[in-house]
């Protein structure tokens, strides 16, 4: 079964300034020589934000050997199911939202736990509490 990556991890596999840096490149190589590293749309477009050159990314991950998988239509109703309850978290709370647009991570945790991947990510809290089916490889023990 192959490891869905959170842009995160992939940002600090490539980023030897980051804390995470060790964790997220050994973590990609397991994968990438093992059962598989997927990303998928949400992923690749998160990478693509501040590229200089974005129309090579998908080229990049290709050589690494990233697998892309299709988000499916059918993650789009659990991501709004966990969106909302964020939402009511926040107002629950007395924050105002900086966005009423299901965020990038929804889609994502959405289509892991859909698709039964694992996930590899830092943003464990979000997940862990929107999401708590998926399975997540994270540096934290």
């Amino acid at each position: 079964m192959a490891l869905l990556f959170d842009t995160n991890v992939l940002i600090y596999a490539y980023d030897p300034g980051s804390p995470y840096h060790a964790w997220a490149e050994a973590t990609l190589f397991q994968a990438l020589s093992g059962k598989g590293a997927a990303i998928n749309p949400v992923i690749l477009a998160e990478l693509c934000v501040g590229e200089m050159d974005p129309e090579t990314v998908p080229e990049r991950l290709v050589h690494l050997g990233m697998l892309f998988l299709d988000l499916p239509c059918s993650a789009a109703r659990r991501a709004a199911e966990s969106f909302a309850m964020h939402l009511d978290k926040r107002k629950a709370a007395g924050v105002e939202p900086s966005s009423k647009v299901p965020l990038p991570d929804f889609f994502i945790g959405a289509h892991a736990e859909l698709i039964g991947l694992p996930l590899a990510t830092v943003d464990v809290s979000r997940y862990q509490t929107y999401f708590p089916k998926v399975d997540l490889v994270t540096p934290f023990p």
